[in-house]
């Protein structure tokens, strides 16, 4: 493994952490984003960023300036990418938008760039002859909070050069990360194969009006010792994604409930821009979400 110049493209929920975490670990890292406006948004998260990695991991300010020195910033996709060793892609989870980024990617990349695909449920294969280049591309997997919940799926095509897999699994320790290499392509990875079924059993619950967000979050607390339930996981992974994630199945299997919960998404939270911890307020409000009252489960 041999990188040094790292782009991420797109700079939301997850896309702003890989930056820089990747960043603190010593890389050069071009943050790109669609336009400058975005991009002063995601300068402003890495200050909040900064206080974390203080108190989660007792980072030092020399840690974080030379953290933020490292990191670049463009809305320019070509200069976003041309001393790219590595890009990772973090934008909206819909295949239509991956499909254009990849295909103007492809036209602007040097030969050398490897792509790696951030995507929560879709597989590389979708996306592999809109690379133009399949045996450099896979996918690199990060959960929320990338400081704390360290760990780095990657999966992946039957087209990949067994090298650049390699090489990516490498990477993904030098950044500090917990390596989780699959053997084959499956959507949701691992984490996100357990992980939206039971997004999916949560909201059902609600769709089928047995009982409301906080008293499914407080049934799982409390029986079985987590510090979040379903809804409060789902304002941490962004309601976004979730959202996109619900569409997508609905479509696919035309599931009455399924139907109904991506509705239920869009009019509650998606048009009211109620978008999880990201924006202040989801199923519940931040900082100071109400499962973390002392009370909560009394």
């Amino acid at each position: 493994m041999n990188f040094k110049n790292i782009t991420t493209a797109g700079s939301g929920v997850l896309g702003y952490q890989i930056a820089f975490q990747t960043a603190f670990h010593g890389f050069k890292v071009m943050v790109y984003d669609i336009n400058d406006e975005v991009l002063e948004k995601a300068k402003s998260k890495f200050s909040i960023l900064s206080e974390a990695y203080k108190t989660d991991l007792n980072a030092t300010q020399e840690q974080l300036d030379q953290t933020l020195e490292n990191l670049s910033y463009t809305s320019d996709l070509k200069e976003a990418v041309k001393d790219a060793d590595l890009v990772i892609e973090s934008v909206p989870e819909n295949p239509k938008i991956k499909t254009s980024f990849y295909e103007q990617l492809a036209k602007v990349a040097p030969e050398k760039t490897i792509f790696a695909t951030n995507s929560s449920t879709l597989l590389p294969s979708d996306f592999a002859k809109a690379t133009k280049r399949p045996s450099k591309f896979l996918a690199l997997h990060f959960a929320n909070s990338i400081w704390k919940h360290n760990t780095a799926e990657i999966m992946g095509h039957p087209g990949t050069d067994p090298n650049v897999f390699k090489d990516v699994v490498a990477f993904a320790k030098a950044i500090g990360m917990l390596a989780l290499p699959l053997n084959k392509e499956q959507s949701g990875y691992i984490i996100n194969s357990m992980l939206v079924p039971f997004f999916f059993t949560a909201t059902d619950l609600i769709i089928k009006e047995v009982a409301d967000y906080e008293t499914i979050d407080k049934t799982w607390m409390k029986a079985t010792g987590s510090p979040t339930g379903p809804f409060a996981m789902i304002d941490v992974v962004g309601i976004t994604t979730f959202y996109n994630v619900s569409k997508m199945t609905a479509e696919k299997t035309k599931d009455p409930i399924k139907i109904k919960t991506a509705a239920y998404i869009k009019e509650k939270f998606i048009d009211e821009k109620k978008l999880g911890v990201s924006t202040g307020e989801g199923f519940y409000k931040y900082p100071n979400p109400s499962y973390k009252h002392a009370d909560f489960l009394k």
